[in-house]
């Protein structure tokens, strides 16, 4: 296992929600932590959250737009793990009444936001370096109706995965897999129905209780840090994916 200690850690989607649990957990691992997002106020008050340490530096950038992702690699210089766990909240139609253009619009932000990515990072990254995207419980447990588009794309991951730690090899590229975690995101799907939807699912989980972005970052760290891991996705779901 490799330490994370004096490393350099970029995070797209780290202004919030499970990516701003990573940015802490590698910031407490003694890593040079970069935090990524949309919204310029949302990245100062995780930097402030985080203690506003030296080694944490907000950036603001879109990952859907490739001058963006140019840009922001450029500014980086070479580093040692991205991770990308930002997102927006999936569509949910039922089949028959997609909305098109809804889709498009999520498959532009989280799967063509991966390429550009990893497309712009590759050139970055050093060579035994770590690229870590996020997937979900929505391709183990997709919600019926409307559950097949989420379910289409999180589960395109792992094979991205598996075909980037072919071409990047000996840099790695894996997956995280989370279960339901209490976010800022449940707030914006659902809003004040957040804490009965948790009430009614955390005692059908193995684990007993929903997870917080701490809980999940365990398996982000796990993945920088194993240098003989690989194309792999990585559940973290406390059972759900069993249920």
């Amino acid at each position: 296992m490799s330490s994370l200690a004096g490393k350099t850690v970029v995070i797209v989607g780290g202004s919030s929600g499970v990516g701003l649990g990573v940015a802490a957990a590698a910031l407490s691992k003694g890593a040079r932590t970069y935090i990524i997002g949309r919204s310029a106020e949302k990245l100062k008050v995780a930097e402030q959250s985080l203690g506003g340490q030296g080694s944490v530096i907000p950036l603001s950038a879109d990952m859907t737009r490739e001058d963006e992702v140019v840009r922001l690699f450029a500014q980086i210089g070479s580093f040692d793990h991205l991770v990308a766990t930002a997102g927006t909240p999936p569509t949910n139609y039922p089949i028959g009444e997609t909305d098109v253009a809804a889709v498009k619009a999520f498959v532009e932000n989280k799967l063509m936001g991966a390429v550009i990515l990893a497309k712009h990072a590759a050139g970055a990254l050093v060579p035994d370096g770590s690229m870590t995207f996020t997937s979900g419980i929505n391709k183990d447990r997709p919600p019926v109706p409307g559950g097949s588009v989420v379910a289409a794309i999180a589960g395109s991951f792992g094979y991205f995965a598996r075909a980037l730690a072919l071409e990047l090899a000996p840099a790695r590229v894996n997956v995280v897999s989370p279960g339901w975690v209490d976010t800022p995101m449940w707030d914006e799907l659902v809003g004040d129905a957040k804490a009965g939807f948790f009430a009614q699912m955390a005692p059908r989980l193995p684990a007993g209780r929903i997870a917080t972005p701490r809980d999940v970052a365990a398996a982000y760290l796990f993945l920088m840090e194993s240098d003989f891991t690989t194309g792999e996705t990585i559940r973290i779901d406390g059972g759900q994916n069993l249920i």
